[in-house]
């Protein structure tokens, strides 16, 4: 039987963890890439300010044991007739087991509260909106029978801002590494951190709201004895004071021995810790006094709950399916929120030192998914990708946050393939259409964009308007076809891992370029632009007519045509003999329709879905292949190479409400809900209240083990694919649409959503138990022609949606 590890309080928005001892490391977010980072259930914790590569604060080696520090902690030290005696209510790295343990795991926050030794620790750790400060606010509780003496020692490590270079030269960085101590007249302490060439323009610092007894600056000095004495007791705190030590060179930690005093039973004390990053300490000062007063940590803690309850209203479901509730209403939302901010640059997994940067077919898909709550900041977003779009209407890889400079990304490794990814540039045409439906903004299209140049400064590079932009993209994939006239592959598609060599066609990027069109068109049409209508019409129905001609393997889609025209995801193929996204994206595109759609998805369902998810592609290859490239390097069963790669699954999903199954695709909805894992963690593992990225499938041993939390496309499509594809409620140019696809046992459910300043209360009701088909829809108590709700004005307005 799976051990329990916790719990979902909705009520809260919260997932609860009952143990510190999780699988392996669980982690929230808190703060944005402009400041913040990681959180992890044992008080790590990873800061960085717009960069993780470039503008790192704390040293958190995600490699470590769960069981060591990890760039911060906080001891608790009580005095006892044997001496002092030490704990961390983050458990690590004290190891002291508690007497009761509660994490939670809650909206760009963690709040613990943890009893031991006769002390009540509540702790939260958040970032106030749009400060620079990561504020740790701690009571401490004396709920014994005696009184006890307390004191408290928050500490964090400091990392050279540069983070690649902490790790690669041990000879530099110290050198220049520096912390000084600022002691005030009133017993306060500002501790002041940075590397030498930062001194002047970006300083670290560290303070509290109550008097500073002694600190640290020197990790040596802290830990004692030469670094002899170790994180899970440092013997500095075996002495009655720590010695003030600061840092001319070497490994900077921020220690501040706070002294609590003797507190009576029932008696608290609060503390409340800031770690910043300003130009000066002069500069933070305002932020250091501010955020010394309780009332005003608490003003931001109620704010940052505000913006959440405003942002998740934006939509809010009901649905005979509870689990879906909490996923659609709180946590798919909020992962959607964070890979927005993230991308795929700072994880534990994807570890932040610059060797990948802002993805943008990551990025560009992600917007996707926090459109109908930010679609203004999702539009600036756009517009940094579009500016590292390359005239000839490709893309870079991926650009760097701090400096937007880009680069091609994995394809610089090999010189003899091509140095662009066939379907980047696509995406970008997907998430402007996204805008333009969810704001109407048609105006966007016409505001100038720079295109993206290694050698020209920024006021010399040539530009063009978004709609220009958009058309280069498609334009670009039409002229780079193989012998097939199919798109060529370049370096990869979305499949990253498979890397054939120059001339090689691929599918998903037929297809990816068929549903751009699509999207196009409907943008055309909207400016009346009957020229580009009459161009667009012409791609789309040849590339059609091709894809159908040369891709159907008789059961199925094949996958990708190698250089030499042989197929690969077709029966006649031993391993990787059909693939997932071969059969979803014909769907998608249109391309695929009658027996030949209905048939690629019996094809998943019958030999790549499992009860943990739908696999990428089956068999897995068992053996490395250059020719194929990296998805070989995996054995079978392990993310690309026959993995559940999530990602995929939802495209599956939609796939299935085009061709009206609903149940099934609910089946697939349900299937990976990480929520669906909590009863399942010691063989899940990663955290239940976000999706990862994959789960290791059905040839492998460890079959069902989840891995890379967090920053997967998996959060915007699959949040997509139940918002827009199963409960149907999709928007438009026109407006919002209505086009569901559900389970045919459910009577009915509703939504409440946000559009265009207006909030619509839709109700859709299902007296023939249907999967798919609007008899009848009225707003306002009023009929309507069709399947689209007009643009309303402000207020609330009644939907009654009947299917049948």
């Amino acid at each position: 039987m799976s051990k329990q590890y916790g719990y979902f309080d909705d009520q809260n928005k919260e997932y609860v963890l009952t143990t510190p001892k999780t699988p392996i490391k669980w982690a929230n977010y808190v703060g944005t890439l402009d400041f913040g980072g990681i959180i992890d259930t044992t008080g790590g914790t990873l800061v960085c300010k717009q960069d993780p590569a470039l503008n790192r604060i704390t040293k958190y080696i995600a490699q470590q044991p769960q069981s060591d520090f990890k760039g911060s902690s906080i001891y608790v030290r009580r005095k006892t007739e044997q001496g002092y005696q030490l704990f961390s209510p983050f458990f690590t790295p004290c190891l002291t087991e508690p007497d009761e343990f509660e994490c939670r795991i809650g909206l760009s926050y963690t709040r613990w509260r943890v009893v031991a030794e006769g002390l009540e620790i509540d702790i939260k750790v958040f970032v106030p909106k749009g400060s620079t400060t990561l504020l740790q606010d701690i009571k401490v509780t004396n709920v014994s029978s005696q009184s006890q003496q307390v004191d408290l020692a928050p500490v964090y490590e400091f990392t050279h801002f540069d983070a690649l270079k902490q790790l690669v030269n041990a000879d530099w960085v110290p050198q220049t590494m520096t912390l000084k101590a600022h002691p005030e007249a009133t017993g306060h302490l500002v501790l002041e951190q940075y590397a030498f060439m930062k001194r002047d323009i970006a300083v670290n610092y560290v303070s509290c709201n109550l008097p500073v007894d002694s600190w640290e600056g020197d990790r040596r000095a802290f830990l004692g004895e030469n670094e002899f004495g170790s994180w899970a007791k440092p013997l500095s705190l075996m002495e009655d004071s720590l010695s003030n030590s600061e840092c001319d060179r070497g490994d900077n930690v921020a220690a501040m021995l706070i002294k609590l005093g003797e507190l009576a039973p029932g008696q608290s004390q609060r503390v409340i810790t800031q770690l910043g990053q300003a130009d000066s300490l002069q500069d933070a000062a305002d932020s250091i006094a501010l955020y010394r007063d309780e009332k005003a940590a608490d003003q931001a803690f109620a704010e940052l709950a505000t913006f959440w309850e405003d942002y998740l209203q934006v939509m809010q479901v009901d649905t005979p399916d509870s689990a879906m509730n909490s996923m659609l209403n709180v946590h798919n939302p909020r992962q959607c929120h964070t890979t927005k901010n993230w991308s795929r640059y700072l994880s534990l997994y994807q570890l932040g030192y610059g060797a990948r940067g802002i993805g943008f077919r990551d990025s560009s898909q992600d917007l996707i998914g926090v459109m109908a709550h930010m679609p203004e900041e999702a539009r600036e977003f756009a517009e940094r990708l579009l500016s590292v779009q390359l005239e000839n209407g490709s893309a870079m890889h991926q650009y760097f946050p701090l400096t937007m400079e880009a680069n091609e990304g994995d394809s610089r490794e090999e010189p003899d393939c091509p140095d662009y990814y066939g379907d980047d540039h696509l995406w970008i045409v997907l998430t402007v259409a996204q805008y333009l439906k969810e704001t109407g903004d048609l105006e966007f299209l016409n505001k100038p964009i720079s295109y993206y140049s290694k050698t020209l400064e920024l006021a010399e590079r040539p530009t063009a308007s978004v709609y220009q932009h958009l058309l280069k993209a498609v334009d670009f994939t039409w002229n780079n076809v193989g012998q097939h006239g199919l798109p060529l592959l370049g370096f990869a598609d979305w499949n990253d891992t498979v890397n054939l060599p120059t001339g090689a066609e691929s599918l998903f990027v037929a297809n990816l370029f068929g549903k751009a069109l699509k999207e196009l068109l409907d943008i055309a049409q909207a400016l009346e632009d009957q020229t580009t209508v009459e161009l667009l019409t012409g791609y789309y129905q040849e590339m059609k007519q091709r894809v159908n001609q040369h891709a159907w393997d008789g059961e199925w889609w094949v996958r990708y045509f190698t250089e030499q025209g042989e197929p690969i995801g077709s029966h006649k193929n031993s391993h990787g003999s059909l693939y997932t996204n071969g059969q979803s994206w014909p769907v998608i595109s249109g391309f695929a329709e009658g027996d030949r759609m209905l048939a690629g998805l019996d094809a998943v369902n019958n030999k790549l879905n499992t009860q943990y998810g739908i696999m990428l592609s089956g068999p897995g290859y068992n053996g490395y292949d250059h020719k194929l490239g990296g998805v070989s390097t995996y054995p079978p069963g392990a993310k690309e190479n026959g993995g559940i790669f999530l990602h995929s699954n939802p495209w599956v999903m939609m796939a299935e409400t085009i061709a009206g199954n609903g149940d099934r695709a609910f089946e697939y909805y349900n299937q990976i809900n990480p929520a669906f894992h909590n009863d399942n963690l010691d063989v899940f593992q990663s955290e239940p209240y976000c999706y990862p990225q994959n789960i290791l499938g059905k040839e492998h041993k460890q079959f069902g083990m989840g891995r890379n939390a967090w920053l997967s496309g998996t959060s915007s499509w699959t949040y997509v694919a139940g918002t827009q594809y199963i409960l149907g409620i999709k928007p438009g140019l026109k407006g919002l649409e209505i086009d569901p696809c559900i389970p045919k046992a459910w009577p009915e459910y509703s939504v409440r959503r946000r559009y265009r300043g207006a909030t619509y209360n839709i109700k859709v009701s299902n007296p023939k138990g249907v999967s798919k088909g609007v008899a009848s829809i009225t707003l306002n108590g009023k009929a309507i022609e069709g399947q689209v709700l007009p643009i309303m004005a402000e207020g609330e307005h009644q939907v009654e949606v009947v299917l049948g």
